[in-house]
């Protein structure tokens, strides 16, 4: 998987850059983010591309974020899964993420609300799960009341964000030790998203629960168990079978009649 950030994906990514911004030195961009890329990870290599990224584009947090953000391909709407290929924005998403809370990289200002303009942006064509984790963990209550704004995004991927990038224990993914300890902050994002008409949300949804679930199981039973008792939807009671999983397949007798009742 690697590979998905080698040689060709630089050179693409410099030359999109380049469309928008005449100026930029793409040369220069790719010697330095191809040197030392071959031995490191997918994830390593997203962050040492972004690194390149914050060494040639302009020295303001914003107004590189805005020649980043113009550069992108057009935006996805489609309810599955983005693929591999999304892959090729994890420079975007590490930049975004290493540099976007510092008002020192933005002039003395505040570069939140641009941090999450290109996480909207950016959750369209990859993901930006990843990415906003960090101001989860560091700028918990901001980050969560623009989640709460975004469950109501008409793009499902934007929807999807809000329960995937909360996740607790995200693949991955920087884990939100405030959230494994108690995770009652997401419980209303989940409460909103669970009959979501897209199933690409509502599977993030029961993989959220499921992380829960690792911590403190009886608070995800009782949560599904609510459900049904409020009569949950044919969609929701798979949601419901997939939330207790694992749990009943350790032979937990209350995640298995959970299950059993969810059919």
């Amino acid at each position: 998987m690697k590979h998905l950030l080698g040689h060709e994906a630089v050179v693409c990514l410099a030359n999109n850059i380049r469309i928008v911004d005449a100026d930029f030195p793409v040369s220069r961009f790719c010697e330095s983010a191809l040197a030392g890329l071959e031995p490191l990870a997918i994830m390593q290599r997203g962050r040492h591309i972004a690194k390149a990224l914050r060494d040639v584009l302009p020295g303001n947090y914003e107004e590189a974020v805005q020649v980043l953000i113009a550069s992108l391909t057009p935006e996805k709407s489609e309810t599955e899964d983005l693929g591999v290929a999304g892959f090729f924005y994890l420079p975007h998403s590490f930049f975004v993420s290493e540099y976007g809370q510092d008002d020192q990289h933005n002039g003395g200002n505040d570069p939140f609300e641009t941090s999450m303009l290109a996480l909207h942006a950016l959750t369209m064509r990859f993901t930006s799960e990843f990415a906003i984790r960090p101001f989860l963990i560091q700028q918990q209550e901001r980050a969560l009341e623009q989640v709460g704004q975004w469950i109501t995004d008409p793009n499902p991927h934007v929807r999807r964000l809000c329960s995937e990038g909360t996740r607790p224990r995200l693949p991955w993914g920087k884990r939100i030790a405030s959230f494994v300890a108690d995770p009652r902050p997401t419980l209303p994002i989940l409460e909103f998203l669970k009959d979501d008409p897209s199933l690409y949300v509502r599977r993030s949804v029961a993989n959220h629960l499921g992380d829960i679930a690792k911590d403190h199981p009886e608070l995800v039973f009782a949560t599904c168990e609510r459900w049904l008792r409020e009569g949950a939807s044919s969609d929701l009671q798979w949601l419901i079978r997939h939330a207790v999983r694992y749990p009943a397949k350790q032979g937990d007798a209350r995640a298995r009649k959970i299950r059993a009742a969810a059919c």
